[in-house]
C-alpha cells in the first residue's frame, strides 16, 4: 500500500500564526502529531508520505501516487479538508478520514470512502483487518477509551522538523472537568488516561535523536489531570532525564487554573523545564463562570492565581470568552482590565462557540437558538447563536 497522510491548511486565524512565524523563519507552529501517530499504527511495510499543507503544497502527483489518502483535521480546517477530499475524488483516490472534526461531524462530508473515528488505537486496527479481508466498512466508531500506554511513538521520519517552531508530545487524554462549551470530554472522556514514565521518556528520546533542541508543546488539554502521578513519577524522571542531557528542551502545556494551588507541582514543572502554560480563564465574571460550569475557576482570586504561577517562573497565556448569557454590559472593559492586571503575556479572546455534540450545543439547539454552523474560529464576526430574548 502507498499511503499519503494529509493535514489540511489553517486559514488566517489565531490557529495558523502565519504572520508571527515569519519572525522565526518557520512555516508552522506545531506538527500534525495525530497523523504522525496514525502512521506508526499502520503496517510497517506500507509506503508512507506526509504532506502538511501548512508547510508544503499538496500536488496532484502526490494524490495520484497514493492508494489511500488519510486525512485528519479540526473544525477550523474544514474548508481546506473539503478541497482535499474533492481533489482526491477527481483523481479517483480513496479517502480515509479521522480526527476530531470528522468524529463529531462526519455526516457533513461527502466523497469519503471510510470514516475511522473516535480514538485510532481502537478503530484503526478494525479498519485495517477488514481492509485486508476486502470488506472494509464505510464507518468505524467506538465509545471505548483505550489505554494510551498502547499508543506507539509517532513516526517522526515523515517530517521535516526544521519547518516547525515547536515539536509536540502527548502525555495524557481526558479532563476531569466538564465545562459546558468544551468538547474534550466528548472526544476523550472525563477520566484522565496517562502514559507511563518509560513510554513518556521513550518519546522524549525519539525527539532528542532527531536532533531537535528547543520547545516541545505537551499537547494535553489538561496536563495536571493526574497531579499525584506527575509529582511522584513523571516529573522527577523528566528532571533526571533533562539533567543528564544538559537541558535540551523547554516545555509548554495547557492546564486548569488549579495548577496555582499546588506549589510542589509548579516547582517540579519549572525544574523539569516547563516555562509556559496556557490556562482557560474564560471570564472574570462569576455568573458567567457558573453558567458554563467552569467551577474550577469560581470562588477564587483569578489574578492572584495567575500571579502565583508567574512567580514560579511560568509564562501564562490565557483563553477568554465573551458572549455568555450572564455577561454584564461592562464585560469588555472587565476583560481588558483583567488581562492587564494579571500580566498574561498572550490572550486568546473570542466569541462563545458551541462545538457540535457539546452540552452547550445541545442546550442551544433545544432552545432553538442556533443560527450558524460551528467553524472552530473563535474570532468569527458572526455569533453562532442568538440571545435568549431574540426571536
Amino acid at each position: 500500500m502507498r499511503i499519503l497522510l494529509v493535514y489540511p491548511r489553517y486559514p488566517d486565524t489565531f490557529w495558523n500564526m502565519r504572520h508571527a512565524l515569519k519572525f522565526v523563519s518557520k512555516k508552522a507552529a506545531y506538527p500534525p502529531l495525530g497523523l504522525l501517530t496514525v502512521a506508526s499504527l499502520l503496517p510497517e511495510q506500507w509506503e508512507k508520505k506526509l504532506i502538511d499543507m501548512n508547510t508544503d503544497k499538496l500536488t496532484d502527483a502526490d494524490i495520484e501516487w497514493a492508494d489511500y489518502v488519510f486525512i485528519s483535521a479540526m473544525d477550523i480546517q474544514k474548508q481546506s479538508a473539503r478541497e482535499v477530499i474533492e481533489r482526491c475524488g477527481q483523481s479517483h483516490t480513496k479517502v480515509v478520514a479521522s480526527g476530531p472534526m470528522f468524529t463529531t461531524g462526519y455526516d457533513e462530508f461527502a466523497g469519503v470512502a471510510h470514516f475511522v473515528l473516535s480514538e485510532a488505537e481502537v478503530t484503526l486496527p478494525r479498519f485495517l483487518a477488514d481492509l485486508e479481508k476486502g470488506c472494509a466498512k464505510h464507518l468505524y466508531e467506538s465509545d471505548e477509551r483505550p489505554d494510551v500506554n498502547l499508543t506507539p511513538v509517532p513516526d517522526w521520519r515523515l517530517l521535516d522538523i526544521k519547518k516547525y517552531a515547536s515539536l509536540s508530545l502527548q502525555y495524557s487524554r481526558g479532563c476531569p472537568h466538564n465545562c459546558e462549551f468544551c468538547d474534550i470530554v466528548l472526544l476523550n472522556g472525563r477520566v484522565p488516561r496517562t502514559k507511563g514514565t518509560e513510554q513518556f521518556l521513550e518519546e522524549m528520546d525519539a525527539i532528542y535523536r532527531l536532533g531537535w533542541r528547543g520547545t516541545i508543546f505537551v499537547v494535553d488539554d489538561n496536563f495536571i489531570g493526574n497531579k499525584n502521578k506527575l509529582k511522584t513519577d513523571i516529573l522527577p524522571a523528566l528532571i533526571k532525564w533533562m539533567e543528564e542531557r544538559s537541558h535540551p528542551f523547554n516545555f509548554m502545556t495547557q492546564a486548569s487554573v488549579k495548577l496555582a494551588d499546588d506549589e510542589a507541582l509548579m516547582g517540579l514543572m519549572t525544574k523539569a523545564g516547563f516555562n509556559a502554560v496556557f490556562v482557560g480563564v474564560e471570564t472574570p465574571d462569576e455568573g458567567s463562570l457558573g453558567e458554563c460550569g467552569k467551577l474550577q475557576n469560581t470562588n477564587r482570586d483569578l489574578v492572584a492565581s495567575i500571579k502565583r504561577m508567574q512567580n514560579f517562573g511560568l509564562l501564562v497565556y490565557g483563553g477568554f470568552i465573551v458572549g455568555f448569557d450572564s455577561d454584564p454590559n461592562n464585560i469588555f472593559d472587565r476583560q481588558v482590565t483583567f488581562i492587564q492586571q494579571s500580566g498574561i503575556v498572550g490572550a486568546m479572546v473570542g466569541l462563545l462557540n458551541a462545538p457540535r455534540g457539546t452540552a452547550l450545543y445541545k442546550r442551544l439547539k433545544g432552545e432553538n437558538r442556533l443560527t450558524e454552523a460551528f467553524t472552530g474560529d473563535n474570532t468569527d464576526l458572526f455569533p453562532q447563536f442568538h440571545a435568549p430574548d431574540e426571536p
